[in-house]
């Protein structure tokens, strides 16, 4: 009596765009249980870009933290988020500005460049991994 059954566990609440509400943590288990609450098609997306990333970087640290997953490499610091819209999965380099080319998608914070992933689109895997190796070779954003 007392123990949750995994049953029992509310799925997490989707906030505004169908980003999951998923409580604050370091490792792979927050992550993984952002990528499980992702809706739709967009949990694909997020299990693509989840396993490139740790196939691809050495050392790779995780967490959630605002309800977004973030991944930190051995040169300190976050340089890669993602989180869903209502109409795509917007990945954030927040290192981006350094990369090159520059990922295609300016934001408000002048470093910061985003790859929105839409239903039909189909990610260039190669040009991702490139920017992973640049970005994760580059000291990140202190969060």
């Amino acid at each position: 009596m007392g123990e949750t059954s995994e049953a029992n566990k509310a799925a997490p609440r989707l906030l505004t765009g169908g980003n999951p509400q998923i409580p604050k943590g370091d490792g792979e288990e927050p992550v993984q249980a952002y990528i499980a609450a992702m809706p739709g098609w967009k949990r694909a997306v997020g299990q693509q870009l989840d396993a490139l990333v740790t196939g691809a970087v050495p050392d790779l640290r995780k967490a959630v933290k605002w309800n977004t997953p973030l991944y930190g490499g051995a040169a300190g610091g976050w340089f890669l988020a993602f989180n869903c819209t209502s109409r795509y999965v917007k990945v954030a380099f927040l290192n981006g500005a350094e990369l090159t080319p520059l990922p295609p998608v300016e934001s408000k914070a002048p470093n910061t460049r985003y790859l929105h992933l839409h239903e039909q689109d189909r990610l260039d895997e190669a040009q991702f991994l490139q920017w992973l190796e640049q970005a994760s070779a580059r000291p990140g954003a202190r969060m």
